[in-house]
């Protein structure tokens, strides 16, 4: 009998922060980073409100630009490519949605075509029918339920074509059916259409729906791997500064 064959899986990186630090009025708050987010992954980056969950999302975007380190897209630097160009390529959702905007969901996914000369192969229309839209098309975006605006606004980034969804807290304030309905549409998107999506959130119950989680605390990385491996009762007490008992279920099902 031969020797048993060992099968390796190589996943492509696709945004790579290498050493990266960034202060806010000469004050470093986001200390030596590193983190790498490869093909059709779904991760989530969990910790405390205050920790550096938008500010690493920010950088990632290229929308601030870090003090020391550098961060790669596509192994490239991220401050080489022009704004359109960046926007084909990564996507980013802010925590706070202007939700009284006078346009229709059509209208306002449409926006999602701005980076582009020659429109891509998905349509408005295709963006809709992937979050469940269709029917939507008319309605203004204020007469529509919280989890039905942020699917608006994932479909406006989707057609903006991009391989690397970044969001912020997409689930705040949302009830729990909507959270589930978010995540599980996400998760979808990865399998289906190969993007990869990064998501805020200090929900630890959610944390368990991600292929792998960052925690994060004051600015540095303090664990990363498969949530049902590293989120332990001292890992919560040394990100959240609180005292709970982990109860060891499949939470993916």
């Amino acid at each position: 009998m031969g020797a048993p064959k060992i099968q390796y899986i190589f996943i492509m990186v696709i945004l790579e922060l290498c050493g990266v630090s960034f202060s806010y009025n000469r004050k470093e708050f986001i200390k030596g980073l590193s983190l790498s987010i490869g093909s059709s992954e779904f991760i989530g980056l969990i910790g405390a409100n205050g920790s550096g969950k938008s500010t690493i999302l920010k950088l990632s975007a290229g929308i601030i630009k870090p003090h020391a380190g550098e961060i790669k897209l596509w192994d490239k630097p991220i401050h080489l490519y022009h704004g359109k160009d960046r926007a084909k390529l990564v996507s980013f959702l802010p925590q706070m949605l202007d939700i009284n905007l006078p346009f229709r969901v059509k209208e306002l996914i449409s926006m999602g075509l701005y980076p582009y000369d020659i429109p891509p192969d998905l349509s408005p229309e295709g963006a809709m029918e992937m979050v469940g839209l269709v029917e939507k098309a008319d309605s203004f975006i204020t007469e529509l339920s919280g989890g039905e605006r942020r699917r608006v606004f994932i479909a406006m980034i989707l057609l903006q074509g991009a391989g690397i969804l970044l969001l912020d807290e997409p689930l705040a304030n949302l009830d729990i059916k909507y959270q589930v309905e978010l995540i599980m549409l996400l998760k979808g998107l990865v399998n289906t259409k190969k993007i990869s999506v990064v998501m805020a959130l200090h929900d630890i119950n959610m944390a368990f729906q991600f292929d792998r989680v960052y925690v994060v605390k004051e600015g540095r990385l303090i664990a990363s791997g498969e949530p049902n491996t590293i989120i332990t009762s001292e890992l919560l007490k040394n990100a959240f500064e609180i005292d709970v008992t982990i109860n060891i279920l499949d939470r993916k099902n």
